[in-house]
């Protein structure tokens, strides 16, 4: 069992010099502090009691050991929500709660699969609470770019309702815009002949599934939240976490709608693709046989045999007024069966 970490020790071994500050946490970016200060989110310098510490693009293990000596912390508890197909969980070790909770991304460069999940770690005990994450999350940066209001590191409960309520509405808005992205292949899709369009729709298919399958284990870990005493929540919190509930129970929703409609359309605009191939190759089919006729026609009287017209001086153009007549009546006749 681990000792929790003494902040008036820590502070006072700092002043007299019996302990550093340790240059490579100070220096690491990736490791950030914050603190609300008068109502107002500002980043610190130093570790201190209810404070808010961020750790983001994390690879180097060194630090994160560093950190956990510092802190008392885990170091598993640093390092799982490090792999990006952790699950949705809770855990409770040395005094340190861990929630990995899985939240969207969108990641532009991948061109194929740009919507994705991803996990987030919140560490949290009676004195501060960390946040982990691998990649650089929109749902972190908009509690550091003051974008959530009434936002207090002090109020660690709150804050993670408002993490919570941040990833539903962010899957919320990926969805829709997944939704227009659809919306543009389909009108795609209707003069297509190639795969590219369904392959693009396959892929969007992926992106749902990751979303479904990330907020049915978001579902899980919020309901046992919500029956275990991990967290004290007053009733303002318990009101948003159901908050939250409905909005992540809308969000599967919607995404199971939307692959539904998804995995409808790929079936009905394959049958489209294979439409539009047989149309094109009628239509060329047709063009072949009315071209036959004129070819057939040279063919014959290309023939070194005894054959009408050729003692004529006009057996030229009786031969190509035939061959126009011939075509122009297949012509029509496709037309009339509508083959063309």
């Amino acid at each position: 069992m681990q000792e929790r970490f003494n902040w008036r020790s820590w502070k006072d071994r700092v002043s007299k010099g019996t302990v550093g500050s340790n240059p490579t946490l100070s220096d690491v970016k990736m490791i950030k502090k914050f603190k609300t200060i008068q109502s107002e989110l500002k980043e610190i310098s130093d570790f201190e009691k209810g404070c808010w510490v961020n750790v983001s693009n994390q690879t180097n293990n060194n630090e994160l050991k560093t950190l956990c000596q510092k802190l008392n912390v885990p170091l598993d508890f640093l390092t799982d929500p490090l792999d990006v197909n952790e699950r949705s969980r809770i855990e409770t070790e040395g005094g340190y709660t861990l929630i990995v909770l899985r939240a969207p991304l969108f990641d532009e460069n991948n061109v194929d699969v740009p919507f994705t999940t991803l996990p987030i770690g919140i560490i949290f005990n009676e004195d501060l609470f960390i946040t982990v994450c691998s990649k650089d999350s929109e749902i972190i940066a908009d509690f550091i770019n003051g974008k959530v209001k009434n936002f207090s590191t002090e109020d660690k409960s709150s804050a993670i309702l408002k993490i919570f309520s941040r990833t539903a509405l962010l899957y919320l808005k990926y969805l829709r815009e997944i939704n227009s992205r659809t919306n543009i292949v389909e009108k795609e899709l209707h003069k297509a002949m190639k795969n590219e369009e369904l392959i693009k729709l396959l892929n969007i298919e992926k992106s749902l599934v990751f979303f479904v399958t990330s907020l049915k284990a978001n579902e899980f870990m919020m309901d046992r939240l919500q029956k275990m005493e991990i967290v004290k929540l007053d009733s303002e919190d318990k009101n948003l976490l159901e908050d939250v509930i409905i909005e992540n129970k809308q969000a599967i929703e919607m995404a199971n709608v939307y692959s539904n409609i998804l995995s409808g359309m790929m079936d009905a605009f394959a049958s489209v693709i294979s439409n539009n191939l047989n149309v094109v190759l009628k239509f060329l089919t047709s063009v072949t046989i009315i071209v036959m006729i004129p070819t057939l026609i040279a063919s014959i009287y290309g023939m070194n045999v005894e054959l009408p017209f050729q003692h004529s001086l006009h057996a030229f153009v009786i031969v190509m007024i035939i061959s126009i007549v011939l075509s122009m009546s297949g012509v029509l006749m496709f037309m009339k069966r509508k083959w063309f």
